[in-house]
């Protein structure tokens, strides 16, 4: 079999064979097919598409070129949750000691954050003494005795996957959605979760900026769950504007708490519920997600959702106390900068990507993988879409350490909100789901 003519197969449309699309990806594992004609390859798919069968053997071979996760040692059904990313996006941190609380076991595998705010596991961090790497065993242990662990992800985890996306990000052929799918589907399946849910999110703060292109992404992924025989749904979820109120790790973390006790913002809250709903009905302990919703209710009510989040914290090195008093156990940037709104009116929208930069500037993010984040910094928003302004009130409030560059960015945090004279429609936090 020769690359080329794989190439030509597909630049004229014809789908490709199952062993023709491992060929492709044994070989740029192994390196003997060139940089070069796996661009013109990639290219080809960009241009072409792929069938759900091809799209399907694709993530396979992604997710068999390096460790597969044999999670069967962990009792019951194994859920997985994966988020297209988006700025403020903490429902992790809230929905694994969640539906845990339910009984379904979460065994969760995490990254760190480049660009925007921090991942999950730079999150998790922002608590003194928490460990985010543990040996298999102790990893699979934990989640059998309290029903969860959120640690960070295996370096051996699809390396096809991370060398076919180094060339996407150069060759102008990230935006394939056959790519995008199997790139994502692969490290799932990979990790070994019996079911997963997504949460696909669109608008300025995405990946995917139109409700068309996350419905696209979300069909391709669900059919890839289908067609390997795992259960998949996929939420499509708006970030036109940030979730929630807190942009930054620490931050970030505090509201999180607020949710699981009860309190925190509406939006962050009900995303929560909405998505823990189906995972609790994948996991088997609801007939439906309408039911498995009252579940979670419940747990935050009765401050069982909490208590988990208590027990993973300790379980992980932690202090427990955080969630009793986590203005004193978690860092704090210590100075308060308002961003002033400029002109009366409503808040129309806010550019969520302009305000992930604001907090990676601030040091919440990475620019660059070698960049150490500050877990205290961050932005927090003061005013969302819907609410009602007078010029000069504060629209939200910047994090930081000392007051330097803190103006100018106050001012480019002021850009990213629109106002206008008359109150907005609402908009759907939820467009569809996906299963």
């Amino acid at each position: 079999m020769r690359m080329v003519d794989v190439i030509r197969k597909k630049r004229s449309g014809a789908e490709l064979s199952a062993e023709e699309v491992r060929f492709v990806v044994e070989g740029v594992v192994s390196g003997e097919i060139p940089d070069y004609q796996t661009s013109a390859w990639l290219m080809a798919v960009c241009f072409a598409g792929m069938t759900a069968r091809e799209t399907a053997v694709l993530t396979l071979a992604m997710a068999d070129s390096g460790d597969r996760v044999d999670l069967s040692g962990i009792r019951g059904i194994k859920l997985d949750k994966h988020s297209t990313g988006g700025v403020g996006d903490k429902t992790t941190l809230i929905l694994a000691p969640l539906v845990a609380a339910c009984g379904v076991p979460v065994a969760k595998m995490s990254g760190r954050g480049l660009g925007h705010t921090g991942g999950t596991i730079d999150k998790l961090e922002s608590m003194l003494g928490f460990r985010t790497e543990l040996p298999r065993e102790r990893f699979f242990a934990q989640v059998n005795e309290i029903g969860v662990s959120v640690i960070g992800q295996s370096g051996n985890i699809a390396p096809a996957d991370k060398k076919l996306y180094a060339l996407r990000d150069v060759t102008g052929t990230v935006e394939s959605i056959p790519l995008i799918a199997s790139s994502v589907m692969s490290k799932k399946i990979a990790a070994g979760a019996d079911a997963i849910l997504l949460d696909v999110k669109f608008g300025s703060g995405a990946f995917m900026k139109t409700a068309e292109e996350a419905k696209a992404l979300a069909q391709a992924m669900v059919a890839i769950g289908r067609e390997v025989g795992r259960r998949t749904v996929a939420a499509i979820t708006d970030m036109d504007q940030p979730l929630g109120r807190a942009i930054g790790n620490a931050m970030e973390v505090r509201e999180a708490i607020d949710v699981l006790a009860g309190e925190g913002p509406d939006d962050l809250r009900e995303l929560c519920l909405e998505l823990g709903g189906h995972m609790v009905a994948l996991g088997g302990k609801a007939s439906d997600a309408a039911e498995a919703r009252r579940m979670l209710e419940e747990a935050i009510a009765s401050g069982a959702a909490l208590r988990k989040f208590a027990e993973l914290v300790a379980a992980q090195g932690g202090d427990p106390a955080v969630v009793e008093r986590p203005d004193e156990l978690l860092p704090q940037a210590g100075l308060l900068v308002p961003v002033a709104a400029a002109a009366d009116g409503y808040v129309h929208g806010i550019d969520a990507e302009s305000v992930g930069l604001a907090a990676m500037r601030l040091g919440a993010g990475r620019a660059a993988k070698e960049d150490r984040i500050d877990h205290a910094v961050g932005v927090e928003l003061v005013r969302k879409r819907g609410d009602r302004v007078r010029g000069g009130d504060t629209l939200a409030l910047l994090h930081v350490r000392n007051d330097k560059g803190a103006d100018e960015l106050a001012r480019q945090l002021a850009a990213a909100y629109r106002i206008e004279s008359a109150a907005p429609g609402a908009n759907p936090l939820i467009y569809e789901i996906v299963s």
